[in-house]
């Protein structure tokens, strides 16, 4: 491991002052610190956050208003999360194992870099994410846990995050703390689609700090899930996941609420989808016609083309579950 400084910060006005162009904020570590045994990342600086907020309070709203040092344990366990948002109880705890929610932070999570094979291997791949310009052999390797949805020729791997899936489909804001003051991002701009810059996750610079997570008062997302598929019961990372929320009146879909996990190099909200559904009867034949326009513009690769029908076949039997019909034509 690269030798390294350490700080740990009172507060966020502390940690920004301790900032630096070669400094790495440091929550629960759980991904940094595997990422600086494997010499990917290689901060100068550490900057300990773990003094930042660790609450959950009520706004004036009656939305929720997440400190940065929560613990995705406590999260997925607070009562008004569950109430409210289970959705998002339901995503945390599919995540990783219990040892590390325990550890994990909410900042943390979000900011979590992809798990894709190549990524991670300094030794003997090409990766663009780790080191710019020099090619990407996942897209003609062994790529049957990559993206379907909004890759590039630069880069195809998949966001590893389950709690960063249902904070896109509930319409999160991120409170962001730097040198220059506050400011508020919707949680569906802060992830960067990979284009020609693959080595760039967020939209955030640096220096930028995550102070807090919010969410949003909405009645919809008490009717609300989220399901994983993948190819074992625990500490798997997703092959495809649907966080959703859906509001039925008299057999008609008045709002939805849909993302996706598993396809993209970020949390994916499934706008098609979701535009296709509003107004529709609340039914099989609708759901399905509502999946088949969001993947429509999917890319497989040749390991992972089972991604584009496993994703529509989940979409249908989430929103199956949620409406109350029996989903006939096979679901995930």
């Amino acid at each position: 491991m690269t030798p390294f400084s350490y700080v740990r910060a009172a507060d966020a006005d502390a940690a920004v002052r301790h900032s630096g162009a070669d400094a790495k904020y440091l929550g629960g570590g759980t991904n940094l610190v595997d990422l600086m045994r494997e010499t990917i990342e290689r901060p100068g600086t550490l900057v300990d956050v773990t003094g930042l907020s660790a609450g959950i309070t009520e706004t004036d709203g009656g939305g929720l208003l997440i400190g940065a040092a929560v613990r995705n344990t406590a999260l997925a366990e607070h009562g008004l999360v569950r109430r409210r948002y289970p959705m998002l109880a339901r995503a945390i705890v599919a995540g990783a194992s219990p040892q590390i929610r325990n550890m994990a932070t909410v900042a943390g999570n979000i900011l979590q870099r992809t798990r894709c094979a190549y990524f991670y291997d300094r030794a003997g791949s090409r990766c663009n994410k780790r080191q710019p310009g020099r090619g990407c052999d996942a897209i003609d390797g062994f790529n049957r846990m990559h993206a379907i949805l909004g890759a590039s020729p630069s880069c195809v791997a998949t966001h590893p995050s389950d709690m960063c899936v249902a904070l896109a489909a509930l319409d999160a804001t991120v409170h962001v703390s730097s040198a220059d003051g506050e400011r508020r991002l919707p949680f569906a701009d802060l992830h960067r689609l990979p284009g020609d810059a693959p080595d760039l996750d967020t939209v955030l610079l640096p220096g930028d700090l995550i102070t807090a997570v919010e969410l949003p008062p909405l009645a919809l997302a008490e009717r609300s899930t989220y399901r994983k598929v993948r190819d074992r019961s625990s500490y798997a990372f997703a092959l495809v996941s649907v966080a959703a929320a859906l509001s039925v009146e008299n057999g008609t879909v008045t709002d939805v609420r849909l993302a996706l996990g598993g396809v993209a190099h970020k949390p994916w909200r499934a706008s098609k989808a979701e535009q296709a559904l509003r107004g529709q009867p609340a039914t099989e034949a609708a759901f399905r016609v509502a999946a088949a326009a969001e993947l429509a513009a999917a890319e497989p690769l040749r390991d992972n083309t089972f991604k584009v029908e496993l994703a529509q076949r989940t979409i249908v039997a989430v929103l199956g579950e949620l409406a109350g019909v029996e989903v006939t034509g096979g679901g995930a």
